[in-house]
């Protein structure tokens, strides 16, 4: 083998040893590549993640400053409401109000309301309202005050259907104030259905229905209200005398007219029978009412012809106040010969001060006590005399008159 031969030899593999080299810087240039794009793409991954990540936390940061600040706005305006008593947070009890209206109520009790015409000598001189509340085959009963009917000869009533009926006085009584009138009993529309003044609450609801003012253009007049009150003591004084009755309070409007009508509860039974009013430039609102079962007592005695006896002592006697003395109390003017006062002792000029232990402001109130008791009871007077108490033991008979 020549040189030049020996030359070219080493010159192919030469170039075949830098075409392996290359080969293999190939092989290695893409190897290096790979890795190198997977990181990038790894590092772009995490790039994405922690900008989605700061968002988030962006969002919930907003969020939770928004609610803190409308439970902090929330705080502060219940706060400011409550600042005006106590300034501390209280609970509030929730009422749950369903009533909506008595329509249903009033068309239960209202045919069996009646407007009372009183006559005397064939004149018209005064009318109220009754209602029907017993019936039998014959005959039925109507309830109304004895003020509505005292004075009269003769009655009628009036029915919803404006059907004028005659009516007959059964009995009344001036210190309760319940009247009873009889009619036909073919005559009755409707009997009011009876509830319970016991069982009920100061605010419940109460309607009255009655004839105001002009009878033939007011009748069946319905007023609503709430029981106002119960077990009040009224004062109240008569063409006759003075007494105090036990009755319930409503702010349901009373007018001339409506006395002896029902005062109803929401169901449409009839609790009490309106009777009086306040009337006065400074007073709104006070209307009174017998208790139910009180007027029920009195009319069936009255129904079934028992006599209304009540306690005497035989003593004639004025208020106390009324004197140069200007104490409470009753002042005796006079006592009956051999009556229980005279046979206790007691003598014209003595002031009775108590029966029992409870105080007596005047004669509506001395009349108030002693007829709570009923004949034969014994109770202990105390009373003044020259300026010295005493005590004096009576027994209780039985008289038709005043005290």
């Amino acid at each position: 083998m020549d040189n030049k031969d020996e030359k070219e030899i080493k010159k192919v593999t030469r170039k075949k040893k830098e075409n392996n080299e290359n080969e293999i810087k190939e092989k290695l240039k893409i190897e290096e590549n790979k890795p190198l794009e997977k990181e990038v793409f790894k590092e772009t991954k995490k790039d994405v993640i922690n900008k989605n990540s700061n968002k988030t936390i962006i969002i919930i940061v907003v969020t939770a400053l928004i609610t803190t600040a409308i439970v902090l706005s929330m705080f502060y305006l219940f706060y400011i409401n409550k600042a005006g008593t106590s300034g501390k947070l209280e609970f509030v009890k929730n009422v749950n109000i369903t009533e909506t209206g008595i329509a249903d109520s009033v068309e239960k009790v209202v045919d069996s309301v009646v407007v009372v015409e009183n006559y005397k000598n064939g004149k018209l001189i005064s009318t109220g309202t009754g209602f029907v509340f017993k019936k039998d085959d014959k005959t039925s009963y109507i309830l109304t005050n004895s003020h509505v009917v005292e004075s009269g000869t003769e009655y009628n009533v009036i029915f919803t259907n404006n059907e004028r009926v005659k009516a007959t006085l059964v009995g009344n009584d001036t210190y309760s104030d319940v009247a009873v009138l009889s009619v036909d009993s073919s005559k009755v529309i409707s009997v009011a259905t009876l509830g319970s003044s016991e069982s009920l609450r100061v605010g419940d609801t109460a309607f009255t229905v009655g004839a105001p003012l002009d009878a033939s253009a007011y009748s069946w007049t319905v007023t609503r209200g709430i029981i106002s009150g119960k077990n009040r003591k009224v004062e109240v004084s008569s063409s006759s005398t003075s007494f105090v009755m036990n009755v319930l309070q409503t702010d349901a409007p009373i007018n001339s007219g409506n006395s002896g009508g029902p005062l109803c509860n929401v169901n449409g039974e009839v609790i009490g029978i309106t009777n009086m009013k306040i009337s006065n430039t400074t007073v709104e609102g006070m209307g009174f009412a017998i208790p139910i079962e009180t007027a029920i007592e009195y009319a069936n005695k009255f129904i079934n012809k028992e006599a209304i006896i009540r306690p005497y002592l035989g003593i004639s006697m004025y208020d106390a106040s009324s004197t140069i003395l200007k104490k409470d109390g009753v002042y005796v003017v006079a006592v009956e010969e051999n009556s229980s006062a005279s046979k206790a002792g007691l003598k014209e000029g003595d002031i009775i001060t108590k029966i029992d232990d409870v105080a007596i402001k005047n004669t509506s109130y001395f009349k108030y006590e002693l007829y709570k008791h009923n004949v034969g009871d014994t109770v202990t007077l105390t009373y003044l005399r020259n300026n010295k108490e005493h005590k004096v033991t009576i027994k209780l008979v039985a008289s038709n008159k005043n005290a």
